[in-house]
């Protein structure tokens, strides 16, 4: 098995990419996504894979240049961040419309105005309906297994979408967390060589991504949801591969505590393990308490999260975004819209918290759990320490 070393998570993500024998990288930097760039770039100028780095003038270019080199079957890398996401969003469809196996990194930040360099999660959910599979780490640990896993499962021919792997900018992208790295032979066994579905070559005329006229492009939606929805069973199974393998269990779902819980949180992202250390401490005061994590936020995990609510009574679900003018945020709205037929489902309030960054202690879970409880918000969502 791999060594444990200490490393930046940024890094370790672009080291991960290397072990996955990468072809071609093209990303534009953005902070805090920058050291990812910087990395790819360096191991492809210290010739530690046989790849080529573009340098490209935006995000837009650089998600525009790995389709290109997708498309003509290369094993493709690109990273990016917040306002670097947004330009990104006219391509991403595009993307997952001509059904390339591309792996894209996010570091997520907040998305301005005003300018904002840290993080939360409104960058990634306006790109929810661009038909990407879209996995959260919780840990960088998480984001180095998730970054390979993302290619196996990217690359089956019966999944063929591209897939984001999120990790917290600054909370996780800048930290150096003690990982284990999986030696390249270990990578090698897991993640096979790629073996295109169809490439752009001279010498063999195809065309991808053309017009769709009225009459077939219903069925093209169509085909690239059911692909997406039915890619839940694919990556169950490279998880389930990926745990016999390493040794490390992954879930669309992963519960902490909730077997006989009242009261639940819900997290997605670095904030769990936050979260989780609060459940701890509540279970001493006597609350049973426990905890939700979402892992997987495209395909939706709709029955795993009905299965990990069965018996709470009230969940709090957070948010790391805002559904201006809408519910409350884009998270709960998706775990009320999955709980709405359920008839024993529990009573679902919404907290937003850590926006821009803003810090949530241990001591601020405890508190929202209290409330959620207790049933002390008036509101369909709060803005948990807001001030004013």
């Amino acid at each position: 098995m791999g060594k444990r070393i200490g490393m930046e998570v940024a890094v370790a993500a672009s080291e991960a990419a290397a072990l996955c024998r990468f072809d071609m990288a093209a990303v534009y930097p953005i902070t805090p996504q920058s050291h990812i760039a910087e990395h790819l770039s360096d191991i492809v100028n210290d010739g530690r894979v046989d790849a080529s780095f573009m340098t490209v003038e935006s995000e837009h270019s650089a998600l525009s240049a790995v389709i290109g080199a997708s498309a003509a079957g290369a094993r493709v890398i690109t990273a990016t961040s917040s306002q670097g996401l947004m330009y990104m969003n006219e391509i991403m469809p595009i993307a997952s419309g001509m059904r390339l196996p591309i792996v894209m990194l996010v570091a997520n930040r907040a998305v301005s105005s005003p300018i904002n360099i840290w993080n939360d999660h409104s960058d990634i959910m306006p790109m929810r309906d661009t038909g990407w599979v879209t996995f959260f780490s919780d840990n960088g640990q998480e984001a180095v297994d998730m970054v390979i896993q993302a290619y196996k499962v990217a690359e089956r021919r019966d999944v063929m979408l591209p897939v984001n792997v999120m990790m917290d900018g600054f909370q996780l992208t800048h930290m150096v967390e003690p990982l284990i790295m999986p030696d390249q032979e270990e990578v090698d066994r897991f993640l096979p060589p790629l073996v295109p579905y169809a490439t752009l070559h001279p010498d063999k005329p195809v065309s991808m991504g053309t017009l769709g006229m009225p009459d077939i492009f219903t069925e093209s939606q169509k085909s690239k949801d059911v692909a997406l929805i039915n890619s839940i069973s694919v990556i169950r199974e490279v998880w389930k591969e990926w745990e016999e393998l390493f040794g490390r269990k992954y879930e669309p779902v992963q519960t902490y505590l909730t077997e006989d819980a009242d009261v639940a949180l819900v997290t997605m992202g670095s904030m769990g393990e936050t979260a989780e250390v609060a459940v701890d401490e509540l279970r001493k005061e006597g609350i049973k308490a426990g905890l939700i994590k979402i892992k997987l936020w495209r395909p939706f995990p709709f029955e795993d999260l009905k299965n990990a609510v069965k018996g709470i009574r009230v969940l709090a679900v957070t948010d790391r975004a805002v559904s201006f003018g809408g519910p409350g945020g884009p998270v709960c709205s998706e775990i009320r819209s999955a709980l709405y037929d359920e008839p024993s489902r529990p009573v679902i309030v919404n907290y937003i918290i850590g926006l821009g960054g803003r810090d949530v202690q241990v001591a601020d879970f405890m508190t929202m759990v209290k409330k959620a409880a207790a049933g002390k918000l008036s509101e369909p969502y709060e803005y948990y320490g807001v001030r004013g």
